[in-house]
């Protein structure tokens, strides 16, 4: 050893490392490229609940200021400070799309997606949808892209609601919004 000491990171460290880098808005993590410092003992649940060290994080506000420092590089999830990126395990999305406002309808149709952290995302070319479907039992699930290649789950009561709105277009069943159609399922109208 060339005498560093090794230290294992941990959620104060990161704590003090986004207080000293406070930003109106969402930090621009974008920008950083700090050294890996290793796993973090951190993991955000498919119904996006983060837990630290086994024990959910119960205060809105610090799951908040951590899913402002998330970042994803080539599949694997970060929280990431001017200093720091420490991994995490995100078990399928980061986010969960609590709700959705539509106005308008058919093409005209804009829906407006808000996600357990507060962020929102106007469904459209900067923030498609997509539903993934499950090999073996066919069931769907539902994203919606909320910033740089992070998605939202969009939850089943949400989901429903969107299948309400549901359109046939060109051989397929789904969604307008903002000007494009994002398709939920292959089908065909009856006559």
């Amino acid at each position: 050893m060339s005498g560093q000491k090794s230290v294992t990171p941990d959620a104060e460290g990161l704590l003090a490392s986004i207080n000293a880098t406070k930003t109106r808005g969402l930090p621009p993590v974008h920008l950083w490229n700090p050294p890996f410092c290793g796993d973090l003992d951190m993991r955000i649940a498919r119904d996006g609940t983060w837990f630290y060290e086994g024990t959910p994080i119960g205060r809105p506000g610090l799951v908040k200021l951590f899913s402002s420092i998330l970042k994803r590089e080539e599949g694997k999830y970060f929280l990431v400070t001017p200093v720091e990126k420490v991994g995490i395990t995100v078990d399928d999305a980061p986010f969960v799309a609590l709700d959705f406002e539509a106005k308008g309808a058919a093409a005209d149709q804009v829906l407006t997606f808000t996600t357990h952290v507060e962020d929102v995302a106007v469904a459209g070319p900067d923030h498609p949808i997509r539903v993934h479907r499950d090999a073996q039992t066919g069931e769907p699930a539902p994203y919606i892209l909320i910033r740089s290649d992070l998605e939202a789950l969009i939850d089943r009561k949400s989901f429903y609601r969107l299948v309400d709105l549901g359109v046939h277009h060109q051989d397929w069943f789904g969604v307008w919004s903002s000007g494009q159609f994002f398709q939920i399922i292959p089908s065909v109208e009856l006559p």
